[in-house]
């Protein structure tokens, strides 16, 4: 198995670089589900944050969350999908992220 390089994306500012998980491939029950059946996940793994949202007040920088590693539950429609290679990611806002799995 190929391992993967580091990633050449950096988010500016409070956005986020999300790899998404891959689709299930069956049911609960066993079925295999086809290619237009699968429901893309809403959950990832973090591969690269930005370094903070800018506060105007003040002039300093907003400290980030979330890390790189960290699994996150984010909205149904986060973030714009980017594709680099053969691998896809999402960035998003920090503020798209509802969870983080423990």
């Amino acid at each position: 198995m190929a391992t993967k390089t580091r990633v050449a994306i950096r988010p500016l500012h409070d956005k986020i670089l999300v790899e998404r998980d891959e689709p299930e491939q069956t049911t609960a029950a066993g079925i295999i589900l086809p290619e237009s059946g699968k429901e893309r996940p809403k959950t990832g793994t973090v591969v690269a944050v930005g370094d903070g949202a800018l506060n105007t007040e003040t002039g300093e920088r907003i400290p980030m969350g979330l890390s790189v590693g960290q699994r996150v539950i984010f909205t149904s429609y986060a973030g714009t999908d980017v594709k680099l290679g053969d691998d896809e990611y999402l960035i998003m806002n920090e503020s798209d992220i509802l969870a983080i799995v423990d």
